[in-house]
């Protein structure tokens, strides 16, 4: 099968391509450098990789003329999963400009070389402030808690309403996060925000010769952090490629998450920095250096305060009609991913 990808240089896309690859596929792949796919991938692996240098944001992705008639009717799937990740309101220009416009551009671009079926990596955090989340496609005129949500909201309608032009499907992972088995990694993204904020912060008391009381971060113990690792979300990827059925919404998360503080506990014992609890305590009561660690993490703050319940029936009849194993996240595996983060700073 021949492939055309964008984010295949990404975390969750890198990892993707070289499956593929493995399993005989060929790429074409999305870059702005050509280097940046040299220096990810083997030159073995390069040898099923075609390269298109384009950008998101150009129109049909920075495809020419001689492209797209080479092209033409040559590519099986076109597989969309690059996104800008951030959660700044002052970069929401930016977000609609990657996440939905981008879309668009790559929507542009499967029609104009005539692929027929178009994958979209979206999101659980579509719901928007809903505490369920469904297999269907959500009301973009709800709230959202940041613009990041809201971008991928929008692309998501996007691709939903080129459904009786295009064979589209929607995958929706929650908060990606590294290897099960190996807990490796390779993201500057959501939890691996957090884990660095709390290093740095300890790296600062530590400099400043602070007394490391209990330091207190605002948010809900029993609250959950819906995690799914990286090989899980592969998995699901690779399965949809001969099984996903056209017009349906698949939501690739976490029926158990573990909550905060036991993510929390994880990642204080990995950095030795003992003295954090989380707590639902006013803001007003925190001390001076409590403030300023909260203000590090408050971008964080939506994710750590909520016990939303995700459906996922779609996503596990696909697993079962390709004979793929359902999730399996234990807390061995929870302290395996955290610490290889820290084990390689």
């Amino acid at each position: 099968m021949y492939i055309f990808m964008t984010g295949g240089t990404g975390f969750l896309g890198g990892r993707l391509a070289k499956e593929l690859i493995q399993r005989g596929h060929r790429i074409c792949m999305l870059a702005r450098t050509p280097e940046k796919v040299k220096a990810q991938f083997t030159e073995k692996e390069r040898e099923s990789i075609n390269v298109l240098s384009g950008d998101l944001t150009a129109e049909a992705l920075g495809a020419d003329e001689r492209f797209i008639d080479t092209h033409s009717g040559k590519i099986d799937l076109f597989l969309h999963m690059a996104a800008l990740v951030k959660f700044d309101e002052g970069l929401r220009e930016e977000l609609f400009e990657t996440n939905l416009t981008g879309t668009k551009e790559a929507l542009r671009l499967a029609q104009a070389v005539d692929c027929q079926r178009f994958f979209h990596v979206s999101t659980a955090y579509t719901l928007g402030a809903n505490e369920v989340g469904g297999e269907t496609l959500y009301d973009v005129s709800q709230s959202f808690l940041n613009p990041y949500e809201e971008s991928k909201a929008y692309a998501e309608q996007a691709v939903w309403e080129m459904r009786d032009e295009l064979e589209v499907s929607i995958f929706r992972p929650a908060i990606i996060v590294g290897d099960s088995k190996t807990g490796e990694a390779d993201s500057k993204f959501t939890m691996y925000g957090y884990m660095k904020a709390l290093e740095l912060f300890k790296r600062k008391l530590e400099r400043r010769g602070h007394d490391l009381d209990t330091i207190r971060l605002i948010g809900s113990a029993t609250g959950t952090s819906n995690l799914v690792p990286v090989d899980y979300v592969a998995d699901v990827l690779l399965a949809a490629i001969e099984h996903a059925k056209a017009s349906t919404i698949y939501n690739v998360t976490n029926d158990a998450p573990p909550q905060n503080k036991t993510m929390l506990d994880y990642m204080k014992d990995s950095l030795s920095f003992p003295h954090l609890t989380i707590t639902e305590t006013p803001a007003s009561t925190l001390s001076s250096v409590e403030q300023s660690f909260n203000e590090m993490v408050n971008v964080f703050n939506p994710y750590l305060n909520r016990n939303i319940t995700f459906h996922d029936e779609n996503t596990k009849q696909l697993l079962r009609d390709a004979g793929f194993p359902p999730l399996r996240l234990d807390h061995q595996s929870l302290r395996r991913i955290v610490n290889a983060y820290y084990q390689t700073k």
